[in-house]
C-alpha cells in the first residue's frame, strides 16, 4: 500500500540546499546571489522556498509579477525582491510593499517616476532592464539618452541595478552570441553608470550563464532552474539534485476485453484482454494532454505503465496488464525512478513547463 493517500509533490529540502551550495561554489564570495522563485517557485511552493533561500543567505529574490512579490512581502520576507515584469497599474502597491521593479521601457520609467513622486519617495530602488538580444523586454540602445534624462530630473528613484538576460546561455553553438550580448550589456550599462555618481549592481547570468560564462558574473547572478535540480546540460545535471518527486495512487483497476475502449472518444481500443489502472492525476493537475495514448509512462512498483486513451481533466488511465499492483498502490509520475527531464522530453516539451504547471491543488510536502 502506498505511503501517500493522494496526489503529492514531495520536495526534498536537503537536495535544495545541495543545489544552492553547488551553484554558489561557482561564484566568488563577493558576488551576490538572487534566487528566482517566480511561478510558485517553479511549481514547488513560493513562500517555503523563499524562506529556505533567506536562511541559506541569498541576497535577493526575484519573481515575475507583482502579486508574487506582494505575497512574499505579506509573508514577512525581508530581503530585497525584484519583480521582472511589473505592471504600471500596480506601481503604488509595489512601493507600499517595498518591492523593487524592473523598469524596461519608456512607459514603465515614466509611470514609475510618477508613482514614486506621488508617494513622496526619495531614491526608491529600481533595476533597469537592457535589451541585448533576447528582444523580449528591455531598453534598446537608442533609449539610453531618454533614460538618463528622466533619471537626472528626479530624486524619487535610484538605479540600484542594471541587468539583461542571456538568450541562449545553455547552448554551446550560441556561445559567440552570448559573448556579444555580454559585450553589449557592458557597453550600454557603462553609458548609464558614467552618468551617475554611484555604481549600480550589474547582473546578466542565469543558471546556465553562471556555469558557462564565469567572466560575466559581475556583481550578482540569478539562479532559477538550477536551484530546483536542472542544469540544462548533462555535466551540470549530474551535479544537481532534482528536488521534486510527484506521486499519486491507483484509484481503481479494470479488466477489459479485446475491443473495449478506454477514455473519451474511444481513443484507445484494446487489442487483447488487459488490466487498466485509473490514477487520480489529470491535465488540471499538470499532466498535459499531449501525454495521451502511449506518449509516456508512469512507474508502478518499479515498472513502466504506459498511459492509454486521452488524459482527462482529473484522471489518467494506464496499462498494468504485466504489473503486479492493486488499488491504493503508489504511482511515480516523476522522481528518482523516472526523471522529470525524461517525462518532459516524451511530450516534446522542456522540464521548465512540466514542473511549473503542477496545479496548486496538488498537495506539497517537505522532506
Amino acid at each position: 500500500m502506498s505511503t501517500i493517500r493522494e496526489t503529492t509533490l514531495e520536495i526534498d529540502l536537503k537536495a535544495f540546499r545541495h543545489n544552492y551550495d553547488f551553484i554558489r561554489s561557482k561564484t566568488s564570495k563577493t558576488t551576490k546571489f538572487m534566487g528566482v522563485v517566480k511561478a510558485f517557485a517553479y511549481g514547488n511552493d513560493l513562500i517555503r522556498i523563499a524562506q529556505e533561500l533567506v536562511s541559506f543567505g541569498a541576497d535577493y529574490l526575484a519573481v515575475a509579477y507583482d502579486r508574487e512579490g506582494i505575497n512574499l512581502s505579506k509573508a514577512n520576507i525581508k530581503i530585497p525582491v525584484l519583480i521582472f515584469h511589473p505592471h504600471p497599474t500596480h506601481f503604488e502597491e509595489i512601493i507600499e510593499h517595498n518591492l523593487i521593479p524592473s523598469i524596461f521601457s519608456k512607459l514603465s520609467l515614466e509611470k514609475f517616476i510618477e508613482a514614486a513622486e506621488k508617494t513622496h519617495q526619495k531614491n526608491y530602488p529600481i533595476h533597469l532592464k537592457l535589451n541585448t538580444g533576447l528582444n523580449r523586454l528591455g531598453f534598446d540602445p537608442e533609449d539610453i539618452s531618454f533614460v538618463l534624462d528622466k533619471i537626472s530630473k528626479t530624486q524619487a528613484i535610484k538605479v540600484e541595478g542594471i541587468f539583461s538576460h542571456l538568450a541562449a546561455s545553455e547552448d554551446p553553438k550560441e556561445k559567440d552570441f552570448g559573448f556579444q550580448q555580454i559585450e553589449k550589456f557592458l557597453e550600454l550599462s557603462d553609458q548609464i553608470i558614467d552618468n551617475l555618481d554611484y555604481k549600480p549592481l550589474r547582473h546578466i547570468c542565469n543558471t546556465s550563464g553562471i556555469f558557462n560564462f564565469p567572466q560575466a558574473h559581475f556583481d550578482m547572478v540569478r539562479s532559477g532552474i538550477g536551484l530546483y535540480g536542472y542544469g540544462n546540460a548533462p555535466e551540470f545535471d549530474e551535479k544537481l539534485k532534482p528536488i521534486g518527486s510527484l506521486k499519486t495512487i491507483i484509484s481503481q483497476i479494470h479488466s477489459i476485453q479485446k475491443g473495449d475502449s478506454v477514455s473519451y472518444n474511444r481513443k484507445f481500443i484494446a487489442s487483447r484482454p488487459m488490466r487498466t489502472a485509473t490514477l487520480s492525476f489529470g491535465y488540471a493537475d499538470g499532466m498535459h494532454r499531449n501525454y495521451s495514448n502511449g506518449k509516456t509512462s508512469v512507474i508502478i512498483n518499479g515498472k513502466p505503465a504506459p498511459i492509454i486513451g486521452d488524459v482527462c481533466m482529473d484522471m489518467i488511465m494506464v496499462d498494468v496488464t504485466e504489473i503486479d499492483c492493486k488499488e491504493g498502490d503508489e504511482v511515480i509520475i516523476f522522481g528518482k525512478e523516472q526523471s522529470a527531464e525524461k517525462l518532459s522530453k516524451d511530450a516534446g516539451t522542456i522540464v521548465y513547463e512540466l514542473i511549473t504547471t503542477i496545479s496548486h491543488r496538488v498537495k506539497r510536502i517537505f522532506i
